[in-house]
């Protein structure tokens, strides 16, 4: 199989005006894929892993954990003959259900066979313990030497571990593998599951109706069999007295990945990414620099792709951001479209979470000011699906000024919808 080819693109106005400091770029890279004559096999080394929640309220109603089965055996089938894959039960313990030694079966269809047989092992008892779950999954993705390691964690409840304890194994869980977090029905916590996939480079999002469970599963699955490279960094180059204020994956979602630096050297540092597939993301990277003089120009940042190879570092692709100081107002206070939209995107974000906050606590003032920005935000970068799960939470008035009013009854799962689709985000307008 082809490697796939990285591109790395830069947009930004890199005039400034005398004595400004802040360099703002959009980075769009792109994954073009490996050539699709060449199939997939084995050697790719690429392990799955299930983990489906089977505490006791997964039997209320019945057909809750019916359908988690449903959906896990819809799942299996998805995974390509020769990755590696494993099935847990999580309670307040977690068990290998497939295969039973906590080892990873290589699919085919002697196993995906067996494996489906042994789901009804998954019956609804007990607690739930979330940590128990990611430290078994970590301990099974060891049994054996693979790239790529990917999981997706069902749950329909709240960790019921002690303080700290489902946090520590978040943090020994990072750079082990990848999680996509569903939460079924509307008695989990969001930020719970917002932390896991945060920290292990994954999705969050929400399944009112057990019943959705089959598809969603199965478009994660698909989505992770799309994927070829793992462990791309984005590995920012700044120049002396400079400081990297921020990084940010800004699509397909807004990411801020600025305190998951890894060290190269003083003047560089790697940014974790996770696994690529044939894609397109945009990050935001803010460099503050020595102001120069009028006509003086300088390279600002590199930003380039690197994956680790028995070689040693490997880079994919690269972009250069610089800046230009100038006397020339036309120049200087031209804004960047793709800046300036990702900059609005990222508020859209903030604006949402922050509003569901306040009306939590009762700050209806608040909570209407910070959700009426957040439509006119939607509205103006034409985020149709945002808008749409706004006008679930409060009436809409004005979309152009965010004039709102709160909604007196607000369903529980249009809610929890908009809160773990928040950060998701549009692309600039071509």
């Amino acid at each position: 199989m082809n490697p796939p080819e990285f591109t790395a693109e830069i947009f930004q106005n890199e005039y400034l005006p005398d004595g400004a400091r802040e360099v703002n770029a959009i980075v769009t890279v792109t994954s073009t894929g490996s050539a699709p004559a060449q199939p997939r096999t084995a050697a790719d080394k690429a392990a799955e892993i299930i983990i489906v929640d089977c505490s006791g309220s997964m039997g209320a109603p019945g057909s809750k954990i019916v359908q988690a089965r449903q959906a896990t055996a819809v799942a299996i089938d998805a995974i390509r003959d020769g990755v590696a894959f494993a099935v847990i039960s999580g309670t307040h313990v977690a068990s290998p259900v497939y295969p039973v030694d906590g080892s990873l079966a290589v699919a085919g269809s002697r196993t995906r066979e067996a494996a489906r047989n042994s789901l009804t092992r998954l019956k609804a008892q007990g607690g739930t313990a979330i940590g128990e779950w990611l430290k078994l999954a970590r301990q099974v993705f060891e049994t054996d030497d693979h790239a790529l390691r990917h999981a997706i964690l069902l749950t329909d409840g709240q960790n019921g571990q002690e303080p700290g304890e489902l946090e520590a194994e978040i943090r020994r869980s990072e750079g082990a593998f990848s999680c996509d977090c569903r939460g079924v029905g509307t008695d989990w916590a969001v930020s719970e599951l917002r932390k896991i996939s945060t920290a292990l480079l994954g999705t969050v999002d929400i399944v009112p109706d057990a019943a959705g469970l089959a598809a969603d599963f199965e478009a994660m699955m698909q989505a992770s069999m799309g994927k070829e490279v793992a462990d791309v960094a984005l590995r920012v180059w700044t120049p002396q007295h400079a400081t990297l204020r921020f990084v940010k994956q800004v699509a397909p979602t807004v990411e801020d990945l600025s305190g998951r630096r890894a060290e190269v050297s003083p003047q560089v540092g790697d940014y974790p990414t996770g696994a690529w597939g044939a894609e397109s993301r945009d990050y935001h990277v803010c460099v503050e620099v020595q102001p120069g003089v009028v006509g003086q120009e300088m390279l600002a940042a590199r930003i380039s792709l690197v994956v680790g190879t028995d070689a040693g570092p490997q880079t994919l692709g690269q972009g250069l951001v610089r800046a230009i100081w100038t006397d020339e107002e036309a120049l200087s206070t031209r804004i960047n479209g793709h800046v300036a939209h990702y900059t609005g995107q990222a508020e859209l974000a903030q604006a949402i979470q922050d509003g569901l906050e306040a009306r939590k606590v009762g700050d209806d003032a608040t909570a209407a000011a910070k959700l009426g920005r957040a439509v006119a935000l939607a509205h103006e970068s034409g985020n149709q699906d945002t808008e749409d799960l706004l006008a679930k939470v409060v009436d809409v008035v004005d979309p152009v000024t965010g004039t709102v009013r709160l909604k007196a009854r607000v369903v529980d799962a249009d809610e929890m919808a908009l809160d773990t689709r928040s950060t998701k985000t549009v692309r600039v307008k071509k």
